[in-house]
């Protein structure tokens, strides 16, 4: 029987909401449509002050808390429209929200996007807080993508990674094993930042020139600062052992800022040598080598597979790889997440684990997510 979902997903950069449509019939999985819905310029600005600590917070949250909601049931109304579909259609929207914390190290995360109000106002049941029950089994609640990645591109003789360029970067380690089974031999974790910093940085130079640098061209004009570089890679966690999971709380620009004092390097200098941050952080933590098989394949998904310059850096210090989007495995770049998110609402309606405990670190596989009835 062929069931549909709508998986719904805005990551740490903040650059719109990712509304994807999907239909399952047993183990397959197809995306029929999808659509980016912008934030609104004011509830991105607010996303982006409860990103950091500050005052009343509590009270912040409860009103960013619901304007999200609205802004998911907006993007879940163009989508039906696009699809000529009624909610009647749809057996489950899965939300993964927007998160404003993530800290393992304290044993919490939180999302908003009040999974009640969205069920209300789109008249679709909702899957919704996914992490905390790996986190409540002693996981890292993240990434949650990887079980995902090996359901849906795991090959037998081949070993795949998964990298997706969000805000934060994270790899699913897919190694192809002839015998199979749930998540057999899958690995994952986040390895740092992919365009939080970017994102950031750029626009603090440029206040009028959008959320982020299009293409990579102001980093591409820039010149790499070698010296800078290898402080940055000097941060503990790129050294830590997975499971581990991390966010724009680590990677900051105040953590920048002291990183740069005493310095007097150009702009765009910084911006050059944060990309090369993402590409050499990435590349150092990606498996080694030795045995493969056969000629080892990086698929990129997320907003940085737009990104041709990165790109490029990346393929430089990879030249045993081949790399290619994910695109060539029937999934464009831009939809992966979201349906990452579809597919785990399917998972809870079926009661089956979403989470890999190699990846997470839990204690066992999980159910994960709570259900908001329409």
């Amino acid at each position: 029987m062929t069931e549909r979902y709508i998986g719904l997903m805005s990551g740490t950069s903040l650059d719109g909401i990712d509304a994807v449509l999907v239909s399952m019939e047993g183990e397959t999985l197809k995306v029929e449509t999808a659509l980016c819905h912008p934030w609104p310029a004011d509830t991105a600005h607010t996303l982006h002050d409860l990103c950091t600590p500050g005052e009343s917070e509590i009270d912040r949250m409860g009103v960013a808390d619901n304007r999200v909601a609205r802004e998911f049931a907006v993007a879940t109304q163009a989508l039906l429209a696009k699809a000529g579909l009624t909610p009647a259609d749809i057996r489950a929207i899965g939300s993964h929200g927007q998160t404003i914390r993530h800290r393992p190290a304290l044993g919490f995360t939180l999302q908003i996007g009040n999974a009640a109000l969205l069920a209300a106002l789109t008249g679709i049941d909702v899957v919704a807080d996914f992490r905390t029950m790996d986190m409540a089994l002693g996981g890292q609640g993240a990434p949650l993508v990887p079980a995902f990645h090996q359901a849906l591109f795991a090959r037998p003789g081949a070993l795949r990674v998964v990298l997706n360029l969000g805000g934060i970067a994270n790899i699913s380690v897919l190694p192809g094993l002839a015998d199979g089974g749930s998540g057999s031999g899958v690995y994952g974790f986040d390895t740092g930042p992919a365009n939080t910093l970017l994102d950031g940085w750029y626009r603090r130079h440029h206040p009028h020139g959008g959320s982020y640098d299009a293409g990579g061209q102001w980093a591409a004009s820039g010149q790499l600062v070698p010296a800078l570089l290898e402080k940055l890679l000097a941060h503990p966690y790129f050294a830590a052992p997975a499971p581990k999971s991390t966010g724009r709380e680590m990677f900051t620009l105040e953590w920048l800022d002291g990183e740069l004092a005493g310095t007097a390097y150009a702009p765009v200098d910084v911006q050059r040598t944060l990309q090369a941050l993402t590409c050499h952080s990435i590349a150092r933590q990606l498996p080694a080598l030795d045995g493969a098989p056969t000629r080892p394949e990086l698929f990129v998904c997320g907003g940085g597979a737009h990104n041709a310059p990165l790109l490029a850096e990346l393929a430089a210090l990879l030249p045993g790889w081949h790399l290619a989007s994910t695109a060539l495995l029937g999934l464009a770049p831009d939809w992966v997440e979201g349906a990452a998110f579809a597919w785990l609402a399917q998972r809870f309606i079926q009661r089956k684990p979403g989470n890999l405990p190699a990846v997470t670190g839990a204690s066992r596989p999980a159910v994960l997510g709570a259900l908001y009835p329409a």
